[in-house]
């Protein structure tokens, strides 16, 4: 070949190969995509106005997560729900980065309302992971939330109150006494302790069951996915917990890896359910890296809530999954599930039912 064509050929083939690493990135029209928990449809609206504007994932991510607070999605979302066994109201939440594998989470946050925004507050201004109680809710405002303020509402408030007057059941409590009150609990004499077992139940392999606490109007956490215009993938959650828990009790919603996880070089995950149960599983990291060893979003959801009815048939939850392909399912157990998605073939926000 000449010299002349040989230049001809070569910028050919950097034009050619520049082409196709912008159609894998920007042009496949495969991005942006939203993903969520639940027919949030308003949140998954706002995350799709701010990464269809250009937004990266995790600020698409904050947008979404920040709208079901402030809408108080299910009660379960946000300030004004889920009142503990003291009536109050606190909030957990998590953000991840999935092409840096930067996390920030708050968990039993008080006194400030903007879960998500803490989280991002924590992911970008500190070299931790997570804070929690008091001390999250004092960073957070010295970092310009706003704050302090109640985060109950009138309606948590009557919630909690017909609570008491039902004895406070249910509740999380057992292994304790009195059975039927609002305590003070005391450790029954009789469990064993000093045989090192914690419970009959237990040492035979029972789980106790739950299904009395556990619910789609008490364990409604967002999980929300984006993956951007550029291929980057982001994941966040935000939740009040479950309703008339302990004081102090954290779930699996700002836990990495439980309620959500995300890679750019995979995809992502979230998770919604029996929080206490959930992340004794870490079933989103679960998803991630059964995708990354070539399994399809719909097997890895069902692998990684089996593995947790498995063990816990009385167990309700749920997961939902998307990799790079844009490939979207969900599975559940115990419960119908939805989830929510908005992608450039869609004119509007779309719910998909997944049956246990």
């Amino acid at each position: 070949m000449a010299p002349t064509n040989l230049a001809v050929g070569f910028v050919f083939l950097l034009t050619f190969s520049s082409l196709v690493i912008g159609q894998g990135v920007e042009d496949s029209g495969k991005y942006p995509i939203v993903v969520s928990t639940w027919p949030f449809v308003e949140a998954v609206r706002a995350a799709w106005e701010a990464v269809d504007k250009g937004f990266d994932a995790v600020d698409a991510v904050v947008e979404g997560c920040s709208a079901c607070e402030e809408l108080r999605c299910d009660g379960t979302v946000g300030p004004g729900g889920s009142p503990d066994e003291n009536g109050e109201t606190t909030i957990d939440a998590l953000l991840m980065n999935g092409a840096t594998m930067e996390v920030g989470a708050v968990a039993a946050m008080r006194y400030v309302k903007d879960g998500i925004k803490a989280a991002r507050l924590v992911m970008q201004h500190t070299k931790h992971t997570m804070l929690v109680g008091d001390r999250a809710s004092a960073f957070a405002i010295s970092m310009g939330l706003p704050g302090p303020t109640n985060l109950s509402s009138s309606e948590s408030m009557e919630k909690w109150k017909k609570w008491k007057e039902n004895h406070c059941q249910p509740n999380f409590r057992k292994n304790v006494v009195p059975v039927d009150s609002c305590g003070p609990f005391k450790p029954k004499d009789n469990m064993g302790h000093n045989m090192g077992i914690c419970s009959i139940g237990n040492s035979m392999g029972i789980a106790d069951s739950r299904t009395s606490l556990v619910g789609p109007h008490n364990h409604d956490t967002i999980s929300m996915a984006v993956i951007d215009k550029m291929g980057h993938v982001a994941v966040g959650t935000s939740t009040n917990g479950a309703t008339f828990k302990i004081p102090g009790r954290v779930g699996d919603g700002p836990i990495v890896g439980s309620s959500a996880y995300a890679d750019d070089e995979v995809g992502a995950c979230g998770a919604t359910g029996d929080g206490d149960i959930m992340m004794r599983f870490l079933p989103c990291y679960q998803v991630v890296e059964s995708m990354r060893q070539g399994m399809e979003p719909k097997l890895a959801a069902k692998d990684a809530i089996s593995r947790i009815a498995k063990k816990f048939p009385d167990f309700m939850g749920a997961v939902v999954a998307i990799n790079k392909k844009g490939e979207h399912a969900g599975a559940c157990y115990g419960w119908t599930f939805q989830y929510s998605v908005r992608n450039p073939d869609m004119d509007d926000v779309k719910v998909f039912t997944v049956l246990p």
